[in-house]
């Protein structure tokens, strides 16, 4: 493996020392329903080959010293006085894994890492979170830790939650673990747990944009998660022993509107929205366990259109390429089952685009890319991935 001989070359270089431990976690991003976790609703995700190597070995002190390889970046720290620190950047995801130990009673001594992406963690993709997986497995690995895969999730959720001051969301840590090549992950946040759902379609390229658009908060979305709002979702959900997941959201309008009735308009609209992202996911579901793409393109189309409408969740620029994109190869005769699909993907408002389209319309997409520039002055950088596994240790 290419990519871990430079992991293990450039930690020699910057420690004088062989990593004893290499491991490396992949990417991700998330297809439909990756905001509706507050709800305990479902999300699909992708883990994709964008790997993040974390090289270690073992210091004979308390010190941390961390290197990123492409930044040529270099922190430190030490386990008697972890801090959170905001100049430390990429190196406070190492160092919330490292207190996620301590705090659990686990025996550490000093590391030295070393952090290899050729994407970097601003781009978005999962990099934080497979940094995060990695440097688990990686420092379990390293001091043989009596550390079920079960309290190694508890070690990632406390560095999140106590350190980092951050939500966990179980969805990006699914899918950087568990993930297969040639699968999506589907978590249920009402039960904690995941599914593979088959995902191989050999003529289909799947492509990740950069549209380097700033994130900007058009809303607060905190505002429509909370307990009130997540009791009157719960009002609606019925149970259903014929879908996967044994629930759905009601559809009876007048049932809806009067549940909703006690909240203001831009917060009824967005919990429907919240609430149809829940069928887009079953529909996305079903159409992929028939092998069916068109069906699956479908449901990620409606999504596209019912998170920009009514969660205002995209932006101009994002919406003009995703135009292009439906606009290449429309598939007239058959507008049911379209063959390309795409939807606004990470957190924030903008700036991430994922697209699936036929391997012979990707160079008609990449010219668009490049107008794209032309127009709004934003380069974009463009990605070719596929679905990949879950995250190993390699040494």
């Amino acid at each position: 493996m290419e990519q871990a001989d430079f992991t293990r070359n450039e930690h020699l270089q910057e420690y004088q020392v062989k990593p004893a431990v290499i491991a490396v976690a992949n990417g991700r991003f998330h297809l439909i329903g990756e905001h509706t976790w507050f709800a305990k609703d479902k999300t699909l995700s992708m883990a994709v080959d964008l790997p993040v190597f974390v090289a270690v070995s073992k210091r004979q002190d308390v010190s941390l010293r961390f290197y990123f390889s492409q930044l040529k970046d270099r922190k430190r720290g030490t386990l008697t006085a972890l801090k959170f620190r905001k100049e430390d950047r990429w190196a406070n995801a190492l160092k919330a894994i490292v207190y996620g130990f301590i705090s659990g009673g686990f025996d550490l001594s000093g590391i030295d890492f070393t952090v290899y992406s050729q994407v970097l963690p601003s781009a978005g993709c999962g990099i934080t979170t497979a940094i995060k997986v990695a440097t688990a497995y990686a420092i379990r690995k390293l001091f043989n830790l009596q550390c079920s895969d079960a309290q190694l999730l508890q070690v990632i959720e406390r560095g999140n939650k106590i350190f980092l001051n951050l939500e966990n969301y179980m969805a990006d840590y699914f899918s950087a673990i568990y993930s297969k090549e040639n699968s999506l992950v589907l978590t249920d946040y009402s039960t904690g747990s995941w599914d593979l759902v088959p995902f191989n379609f050999e003529d289909k390229v799947i492509l990740l944009t950069d549209t380097k658009v700033p994130r900007v908060e058009i809303w607060n979305e905190e505002t429509i998660q909370q307990p009130e709002n997540v009791l009157l979702l719960g009002e609606l959900k019925e149970r259903k022993s014929n879908v996967y997941g044994g629930w759905v959201y009601e559809e009876n309008p007048s049932e809806v509107n009067d549940v909703l009735s006690v909240v203001p308009e831009d917060t009824r609209r967005r919990l429907q929205c919240i609430m149809r992202e829940h069928r887009y996911v079953l529909e996305a579901q079903k159409s992929l366990m028939a092998g069916e793409f068109g069906g699956f393109a479908r449901a990620v189309n409606h999504s596209y259109k019912n998170m920009r409408e009514d969660y205002e969740l995209s932006c101009p620029e994002i919406d003009w390429i995703l135009k292009r994109l439906q606009e290449i190869n429309p598939n007239a005769q058959d507008s049911r089952n379209p063959v390309s699909c795409g939807r606004i993907t990470g957190k924030g408002f903008g700036r991430m685009t994922y697209t699936i389209m036929n391997r012979s319309d990707e160079q008609a997409f990449r010219k668009t890319l490049a107008e794209y520039e032309r127009i709004f002055g934003f380069k974009a950088s463009c990605y070719e991935v596929r679905p990949a596994g879950g995250v190993q240790v390699i040494e």
